[in-house]
């Protein structure tokens, strides 16, 4: 197993339920990373579902609390399953409080020949991007995988656009499951930050992740990178949205993202 696999492993319970771990070594500045959360609620509502012929289409996450480091729990409740498509909801607890409440779509491919997709961003390959070394003093999270900055200005260097983006990679070799592809959905450094000249904190209210084509994503070899595209165009009241896109190496979408984030001081006031 990776250090990844480790990290967001879940234990049967019995009856739907979860055991499973927060680990700060997967922590922003104000706890857990919304993506490596809602790849353990995605690791236990797949063993609950287990079904590998229904891949998980969308999963949508409000986060209410933050775990602290220790022991969590994850229920998941099958709400429908049909001839196609199952719905779950899942629930992730600690100490009896709840943190991150989820609900998800899994689905065999439905038999429609519609088919097609946006040019993926013109960018080097990652082998043309030098690494971008962690700042002193950044959390733990990033010092977790790998970056590539290729799109967008620099973080707080007030550019034009809240567009940033490059390639991503754990530091394992890593099958892009659909863990994997959530938590790279919220690994890369809110887009906004491009944009702004003062650091501020931006923890997730909620996160929706489609992962489009399941069947790519599983048969990339797992040393191979993603590329990932996130843009912010509206902020007001304290808040902003981010929308991502994840695309493999040879240009197939993979997943998008978007997800509402709250706008604080770093020091919390």
């Amino acid at each position: 197993m990776t250090a990844f696999d480790e990290a967001t492993a879940v234990t049967p319970l019995g009856e739907g339920s979860f055991a499973a771990a927060s680990d700060a070594r997967w922590d922003t500045p104000r706890g857990p990373n919304g993506g490596f959360l809602a790849a353990i609620v995605l690791r236990a509502i797949e063993a609950h579902l287990d079904d590998a012929s229904r891949p998980a289409r969308s999963i949508t996450l409000h986060y209410l609390r933050p775990p602290q480091a220790g022991p969590v729990r994850v229920d998941v409740v099958v709400e429908r399953s049909g001839r196609t498509l199952t719905t779950l909801s899942a629930r992730l607890m600690q100490e009896g409080k709840l943190c991150v409440i989820a609900i998800g779509a899994f689905a065999r491919a439905f038999p429609v020949s519609a088919r097609f997709a946006a040019p993926m961003p013109i960018v080097p390959p990652a082998s043309e991007v030098p690494l971008s070394e962690p700042h002193p003093g950044a959390p733990p999270i990033r010092h977790r995988f790998n970056m590539r900055h290729a799109i967008g200005s620099e973080p707080f260097s007030g550019g034009e656009e809240a567009l940033s983006g490059g390639w991503m990679s754990l530091h394992e070799p890593q099958a892009l499951d659909a863990p994997a592809l959530a938590f790279f959905a919220d690994a890369w450094l809110p887009p906004i930050f491009a944009r702004l000249e003062t650091p501020l904190a931006a923890p997730t209210i909620d996160l929706t992740i489609h992962f489009r084509d399941p069947a790519a994503a599983g048969a990339l070899a797992p040393d191979r990178p993603v590329l990932g595209v996130f843009r912010t165009d509206y902020a007001a009241d304290g808040l902003a949205e981010s929308d991502g896109e994840l695309w493999s190496p040879g240009g197939v979408l993979l997943a998008h993202s978007r997800q509402l984030m709250l706008l604080l001081p770093l020091d919390g006031a």
